[in-house]
């Protein structure tokens, strides 16, 4: 009888990698033993990731990084128990606003081969140039995962986009949605991004395999007491391309037990495939 083959995706903004270490991010991340690990707001240099990672849990992952141009902005990375095949860097048509926002990996897995990206949407503000900043990547990152789709069907693998999404899908996915309905993050325009991906190409295994909801939430502010009443958004996500998507048997939001214990203002999101 042959066993079952599994592949576990993590994704989590860290809210600097640096901090979250010393708050006990890594150590979680290194217990959580996934395969591939996508992360954003990595706030850091070339040198200071590979300086954290090296006395850490994740010291024997392949790094892909991408970070901003602006030091302690944005960056994402993508942690990988297997050397990809190859890494990309950012997305054709965003600016220089989009740099440290965007990194792919090919990686071979026992589902065949996989493409993982790790995404950090601007988190915008609206009438701003923020807004428009975000509107731009948006549609940016629309384009890219048409091309994904397509290279995808031509060469029979799946591909995997994680990360802070900065939007809230639905009501069902923001606690406070009657008051947020003006504000960056649930925005009509900006959901209508995300619900058209959903609705064709791509599956949202967060809300697929989470439940009717409200929540599982996923962010909360470090401030007042939106962490103890719940009250949150869920703006990270996995979406899977369709073959890929049906194989997936869960998706669990690791929130803190006590806002003491929190390492980020994120909670990691972790989803296992198995066949």
């Amino acid at each position: 009888m042959s066993m079952a083959a599994n592949l576990s995706i993590v994704t989590a903004n860290v809210n600097g990698i640096r901090a979250a270490e010393r708050r006990g991010g890594l150590a979680w991340l290194g217990a959580a033993n996934a395969d591939v690990i996508c992360l954003q707001e990595v706030r850091a240099t070339h040198e200071q990731l590979h300086e954290v990672l090296r006395e850490s849990p994740l010291a024997d992952y392949f790094v892909a990084h991408v970070p901003a141009p602006e030091l302690g902005r944005a960056g994402v990375a993508i942690l990988s128990r297997t050397k990809p095949i190859v890494t990309r860097e950012g997305i054709k048509q965003a600016d220089l606003g989009g740099l440290g926002r965007w990194v792919e990996a090919d990686i071979e897995t026992a589902f065949g081969l996989v493409t993982v990206a790790s995404v950090y949407v601007h988190s915008g503000e609206a009438e701003t140039q923020k807004q428009i900043d975000k509107m731009a990547f948006l549609v940016a990152m629309e384009k890219r995962l048409k091309s994904l789709k397509t290279s995808a069907a031509k060469s029979d693998s799946s591909v995997v986009v994680c990360g802070d999404f900065n939007v809230a899908r639905a009501e069902i996915d923001i606690k406070n949605w009657k008051g947020n309905r003006d504000k960056a993050g649930f925005l009509p325009e900006e959901r209508a991004f995300l619900n058209r991906w959903c609705e064709t190409d791509w599956v949202d295994l967060g809300r697929e395999l989470g439940g009717e909801g409200p929540g599982p939430y996923t962010w909360w502010s470090w401030r007042g007491k939106g962490f103890d009443t719940d009250g949150g958004w869920r703006i990270d996500y996995v979406m899977a391309s369709p073959g890929l998507a049906a194989q997936a048997q869960e998706a669990i939001v690791g929130k803190a037990p006590t806002y003491a214990e929190r390492w980020s203002d994120h909670a990691p999101l972790t989803v296992t495939f198995t066949k």
